[in-house]
């Protein structure tokens, strides 16, 4: 009985919450996925399946770490009177690794009233001699975890807590993944792979933690790389090991600073780590710890000491997450391009909310009329000219609707350092919202293009984003979520590192706007934002999203659907043809910051109902610098 309730108040306090971020029709769909999962779901679907396990056993049988060619990684894990049973569970999947290259440190801290966590240590170290030990003063996490890593002999070293679980291929793969780094002469000084959550048993997890490959904008959001993180020790002895006055986020700390030094970090999705949920650990919500906020934004205002950025780190919109509001340098000109034809009702809309809302005062506006056929439109024209200061209006000269033609030709026109491509159907919401998109970019280490929050006009979602591959071209995050919620791991409620943006609401460096030519005319109506997106992301440039500009989009109102139209549906499919031509159907499918175990068919970050790799333990993993 107890177990039954137990259960029944877990799940109504997933629906509670749920309900509350994404309204009631989400809350049943994703509710009953979550029954499904949590209590009927398939078992270990995130191991991978007992032949593989198997085989890698087999190919490590009578090998030690010192010869089964793989690098040896010393787990780090301080003890403070941890429970027997879990302490148990956690030494036992280190015991039972598929390879033989991994070592376990523990520094123990527990009081004299907790005796039985040395008795069963000394117990599995007869099973185990990679275990190793040492009694420690309570000197707090960090420093207890400094104290472990004195017991490392291996080149690597990896953070683990001492309530959690270790997959059971969590060397093997990871070692595997430093050895195909340096097959293909990419760093190999930091890594980290995928976690999943669990209660009692990680063959029935909860959900899984399914990263993108690194996302230095995310990272100063939220520690969304956590476990398993796997770095060099020689790093670590550089930086001095975890800073005890980051204790509660000593690793996101150590995190931030390994990546001052790698410039990156490779990414192995496959599940490692499986991080135990129960009341006083931080994976039940940072309410149980509630100095770990203050922890974190110390972290993140010494990380933009040491780069030499400067911004104010402030509390995000969620517990747990951050924002960094970064000082523009300077007093940047920004030119908003706004193709039009008729529909004056939707562009004055438009413009009212331009010049009534917004805090950012150094803007031009440039209307790019393009066909009009009602004459009220060009009188339209004249008045407004009249009314807002800095509009001006330009007239396309060519027929037919191509809106990477139409930009182009307002770009001419443009005085801006940067140039904002504005849909005439949207309107704006809040007053700092171009100062926002600024931030993002007009910095030193800024992005070279950033987009906004837009939404639909019965607040739901319209816009978080874009992940290509989603429905086998490109998608838009989280598209019709209820406003307000923070999407999977955050990612609806923070800044986010994307491979593109709508052309909706775009802001881009003029001069990288230039360097690549900008819009490619070929795409006359879809695909162009993600094609200029892709192209400035291959110069080295970062693309981000943030949630702080907001707008409202009415979105198509200008033209209308596509799909029943013959002609327009057929150029649709050369657009969709062509972006597959130039930028590869492996990379259009392959977004870097959208895991490959999250669905593509939808845009909700959803499993995929494809968990191969997961199963076949496929070794792949992915570097990517800042």
């Amino acid at each position: 009985m107890n177990v039954r309730l137990k259960r029944a108040k877990e799940l109504m306090g997933y629906a509670v919450q749920l309900t509350k971020d994404e309204g009631l029709p989400t809350m049943v769909k994703r509710g009953a996925g979550f029954v499904r999962r949590r209590f009927f779901g398939k078992r270990a679907r995130y191991l991978p399946g007992k032949k593989v396990l198997e085989a890698q056993a087999a190919e490590m049988v009578g090998k030690t770490a010192e010869n089964c060619g793989l690098p040896t990684i010393s787990i780090l894990t301080p003890l403070y009177n941890t429970p027997e049973n879990y302490l148990r569970e956690f030494l036992g999947s280190f015991v039972n690794q598929t390879a033989p290259n991994g070592q376990l440190c523990l520094a123990d801290a527990s009081d004299d009233a907790h005796p039985e966590v040395e008795r069963v240590v000394r117990e599995y170290q007869q099973k185990n001699q990679r275990i190793v030990y040492k009694k420690v003063e309570n000197k707090g996490i960090a420093a207890n975890t400094n104290a472990a890593e004195t017991l490392a002999t291996g080149e690597y070293l990896a953070l683990a807590d001492h309530d959690d679980v270790l997959a059971p291929h969590a060397m093997y793969a990871m070692g595997k993944a430093v050895l195909q780094l340096r097959e293909k002469g990419e760093p190999d000084g930091f890594l980290y792979s995928d976690e999943a959550l669990f209660t009692k048993d990680i063959k029935k997890p909860m959900v899984g933690h399914f990263k993108p490959d690194y996302a230095p904008d995310y990272l100063l959001c939220c520690n969304y790389i956590c476990h398993l993180a796997v770095f060099k020790r020689a790093l670590y002895e550089q930086l001095g090991g975890e800073r005890p006055e980051c204790d509660g986020s000593q690793d996101h700390d150590l995190f931030l600073r390994l990546i001052e030094q790698t410039g990156g970090a490779a990414h192995l999705p496959q599940v490692l780590y499986y991080w135990r949920v129960h009341a006083g650990s931080t994976s039940g919500g940072t309410d149980a710890k509630p100095y770990v906020a203050a922890a974190a934004k110390k972290a993140l205002t010494d990380h933009l000491s040491r780069t030499g950025r400067t911004g104010t780190v402030e509390d995000g919109l969620f517990p747990s997450t951050y924002r960094v509001k970064w000082d523009i340098e300077g007093d940047p000109k920004v030119s908003i391009l706004i193709p039009n034809k008729d529909h004056t009702d939707d562009l004055e809309k438009c413009l009212y909310s331009i010049w009534s809302k917004t805090e950012w005062d150094n803007f031009e506006v440039i209307v790019i009329e393009n066909n009009s056929t009602d004459p009220a439109t060009f009188a339209y024209y004249k008045d407004a000219e009249k009314r807002y200061e800095g509009l001006k209006v330009v007239t396309w000269p060519e027929k037919g609707f191509n809106f990477s033609a139409i930009n182009n030709f307002g770009r001419k026109a443009a005085q801006g350092e940067y140039l904002l491509l504005l849909n005439n159907d949207v309107e704006v919401r809040n007053g700092d919202w171009l100062t926002e998109l600024l931030r993002q970019c007009a910095h030193p280490g800024g992005a070279a293009i950033c987009g906004a929050m837009l939404y639909y006009p019965d607040e739901t979602l319209q816009h978080a984003g874009v992940v290509t591959g989603l429905g086998g071209y490109a998608g838009h995050s989280h598209k019709y979520k209820k406003a307000g919620g923070s999407g999977y791991l955050f990612r609806a409620a923070t800044v986010q590192d994307f491979s593109a943006v709508t052309g909706a609401c775009l802001l881009v460096r003029t001069s990288v706007w230039d360097e690549v030519k900008g819009l490619d005319e070929k795409f006359a109506v879809a695909f162009n934002d993600v094609d200029f997106c892709l192209r400035v992301r291959d110069k080295g440039y970062r693309i981000v999203w943030t949630p702080y500009a907001q707008l409202t989009h009415y979105e198509s109102k200008s033209r209308g659907g596509d799909e029943k139209d013959p002609v327009k549906a057929a150029r649709f499919a050369a657009e969709q043809q062509r972006l597959y031509d130039i930028h590869g159907k492996a990379d259009i499918l392959d977004d870097p910051y959208y895991n490959p175990s999250l669905t593509r068919d939808r845009e909700d970050f959803s499993e995929s109902g494809d968990l191969r790799n997961l199963k076949e333990g496929k070794v792949t993993v992915r570097w990517r610098n800042a």
